[in-house]
């Protein structure tokens, strides 16, 4: 009997994306910015699903931690896209599912697409969920919302707190195209996270967005182009 497609385990579709991936979206963004990546050790060490989550506040963050985590584990790696964005122009959908392996998240109706996202960890897909929901102004971190801690703790898969470090000042809101000089940019990956005994979504998606605010501090400013922190 044969297999219904399926677009984010194809061997198939996972080759184009590497070319697509490795071949001009890395080399690109690497040539725009100066990136340096902190903690990789921590998803090396790691066998199977995960989810990622990151502060978000430019266009430049998914690219930057597709391009920082090891290809054996960016390979099959689903982005969440904003459907009311992302998803509702053919070439923007194209685009993104080519470079992104996406899936679709509405960002006012949280939990509605949960179930996709719950099939495609149990597939062993891992995921990258920016639950601030959207891009912050200027770097600053906002409230998380409940919905990527939640399901991990619905699949027991753990998550990885990700802080993204200049981004914002690289290529800020309002602009299609990053800073001339290629400004420093840091991606800091920290220790896998799991629910501890009783803990509620809200209390563990508030413990991944301090981890990823600890992260944050951990990256010294340059002083000619300082960011401003999270808050």
């Amino acid at each position: 009997m044969t297999r219904a497609f399926d677009r984010f385990t194809s061997p198939t579709m996972a080759g184009a994306r590497f070319v697509a991936q490795r071949g001009m979206l890395k080399p690109l963004v690497w040539s725009l910015v100066s990136v340096e990546v902190r903690g990789i050790e921590h998803i090396e060490r790691h066998d199977g699903p995960f989810i990622a989550v990151a502060n978000h506040s430019s266009h430049l963050d998914a690219p930057l931690i597709i391009g920082a985590l090891p290809s054996n584990r960016a390979r099959y790696l689903a982005a969440g896209a904003a459907a009311d964005y992302f998803f509702e122009v053919w070439w923007r959908k194209g685009l993104t599912t080519l470079f992104f392996n996406a899936f679709a998240i509405e960002r006012n109706a949280e939990g509605k697409r949960a179930s996709a996202s719950r099939s495609l960890l149990e597939r062993g897909v891992p995921l990258l969920i920016f639950p601030e929901g959207g891009r912050t102004r200027e770097g600053a971190l906002t409230r998380f919302k409940p919905g990527a801690a939640a399901l991990s703790i619905s699949t027991s898969v753990p998550c990885l707190p990700i802080a993204l470090v200049g981004a914002a000042t690289a290529m800020p809101r309002g602009v299609n195209w990053p800073k001339l000089g290629r400004p420093p940019v840091t991606v800091v990956f920290g220790e896998l996270h799991h629910r501890k005994e009783s803990e509620t979504s809200e209390a563990f998606s508030t413990r991944l967005a301090d981890a990823v605010r600890q992260l944050h501090e951990t990256v010294q400013p340059v002083p000619s182009a300082t960011p401003k922190g999270i808050q």
